[in-house]
């Protein structure tokens, strides 16, 4: 009978110390005085009335222990499997204190709990209130959650459609692209099938390695006036044209004069007739720009590079004037777009390149090869771009030295037309640049964007490389 007080005080005690955090003293301390008392009053009555006497008193309260010890343990496994904290049984001795114990602990949890289900449902009202719409997907893109704006933007039911593919619910072909492609550096912009006046942006961010929160944000508005803006600067680009063509021609005319204007006013024609074309090679790059961003890309050809590096060599020659060392290298290959697009990209990088390297300077003109595609890329030693500057490169009008550009005839437009030809190629520009050493600017494109070349049976292909290769200007 002792041995089962003892296992059951033992249990309590494991008990108590797992699941409340009591000290084990606080429990066997009371058990061990409790037991020598008994052994004590059981040892007087042995001795002063008779040994049986002893031990049936013994027995008997032991007994009763033990009756008591399964009573409690019995309320205590009946609330463990409905915990409640109104529910706690009464106890008293070492059960009154793990009682009150259990009672506190549970409260705790049931406070900690609560403010875990504030804070969840605070979260969700915040993110409802966001003016974008979120979605978070799982690895298989099914719907975990989202907030009401992406119930609109993609016209989807977090009550319907919780567990079901996004991409089975939005098909869009380019949703459907973007989102199993895994490539997810820039946004998506499109326009959805179910409501096609509205324009979005979504995004992708990874969170967690088998989850991922879909951004959609309406742009409609920024789209329409950046159309506005496409169309203004078209307008009053081409309104511009004819103008200026009959001043350019009034001023050549005036120019045949010759001698008779004297020496000033031809000097004051001279001024004139370099703004007018300055004029006019900034409302070409503007109508080109507006070209870019309004139409559909022309139709594809296959192009060959070493045809087009060398039309492009060509004119760096004749704008260096003989003052660069100027070298080309390109091996025989094909790529598919728009020649005159690539021609203007390959031809603006060149022309950066002559105008931003003192004289006597390096430039390499190079068709490079790449595991993931190719690239034009061209090298200079000249003044170098500051870190500073590189996120602005590609920005309309931006120039890193203004008073340079303008005197060697820049419009501060051709990187903003270089990127936006290599976006329509699925191409990226690359910038390497430093002070004082020069830049590498490579022109990327992807290899489903590369053709086998097609090389002519009378070696005219190999010709052409060595003649690219070897023609170079020496200043």
């Amino acid at each position: 009978m002792a041995l089962a007080i003892a296992f059951l005080q033992i249990s309590i005690i494991e008990i108590a110390v797992a699941e409340l955090h009591l000290r084990p003293w606080r429990i066997v301390l009371p058990a061990i005085v409790g037991l020598a008392g008994l052994l004590l009053v059981c040892a007087i009555v042995a001795f002063t009335v008779g040994v049986i006497a002893g031990l049936v008193l013994g027995v008997s309260v032991l007994a009763i222990l033990y009756a008591i010890q399964i009573y409690f343990l019995g309320a205590l496994g009946s609330w463990l499997s409905h915990p409640s904290v109104r529910e706690i049984p009464d106890g008293f001795g070492v059960w009154a204190d793990v009682f009150a114990r259990l009672h506190r602990w549970h409260r705790a949890s049931e406070i900690t709990q609560r403010r875990l289900i504030d804070n969840e449902e605070r979260f969700r009202r915040t993110i409802s209130a966001l003016p974008d719409g979120i979605v978070l997907v799982d690895a298989a893109l099914q719907i975990e959650w989202c907030n009401p704006v992406a119930e609109r933007h993609l016209s989807i039911s977090l009550r319907a459609d919780q567990g079901l593919r996004l991409t089975n619910l939005v098909r869009d072909p380019r949703l459907v692209a973007y989102m199993t492609s895994g490539r997810f550096d820039a946004d998506l912009v499109f326009r959805p099938l179910t409501n096609p006046t509205t324009v979005l942006s979504l995004a992708v961010i990874a969170f967690e390695p088998a989850r991922s929160i879909v951004i959609t944000r309406d742009i409609t508005q920024s789209e329409r006036v950046d159309a506005m803006r496409r169309d203004f600067v078209a307008n009053v680009s081409h309104e511009l044209r004819t103008p200026l063509t009959v001043i350019k021609g009034f001023l050549e005319s005036f120019s045949d004069a010759g001698d008779e204007l004297g020496p000033i006013r031809q000097h004051h024609l001279r001024l004139m007739d370099e703004q007018a074309e300055r004029m006019h090679r900034l409302i070409e790059d503007l109508l080109m720009l507006s070209r870019l961003e309004s139409e559909s890309p022309d139709q594809e050809d296959k192009i060959d590079i070493v045809q087009l590096i060398r039309e492009v060599a060509d004119e760096a020659r004749t704008l260096s004037g003989g003052r660069h060392k100027i070298s080309v290298g390109v091996t025989p290959a094909g790529v598919r777009g728009s020649r005159d697009e690539l021609r203007s990209a390959f031809g603006n990088l060149v022309s950066n390149a002559i105008r931003y390297t003192p004289e006597g300077g390096t430039i390499r003109i190079d068709w490079v090869p790449r595991p993931d595609g190719a690239a034009f890329q061209v090298v200079d030693s000249g003044i170098g771009i500051a870190p500073e500057h590189m996120p602005r490169l590609t920005e309309r009008f931006y120039r890193v030295e203004k008073s340079r550009s303008r005197e060697t005839g820049g419009t501060g437009l051709g990187l903003a037309i270089v990127k936006h030809v290599l976006l329509r190629h699925e191409g990226r520009l690359d910038v390497e640049s430093e002070v004082g050493r020069g830049s590498t600017f490579s022109a990327w494109l992807p290899k489903s964007r590369l053709v086998p070349h097609e090389g002519r049976p009378d070696g005219a292909d190999d010709k052409a490389e060595n003649t690219v290769e070897n023609n170079q200007d020496v200043g």
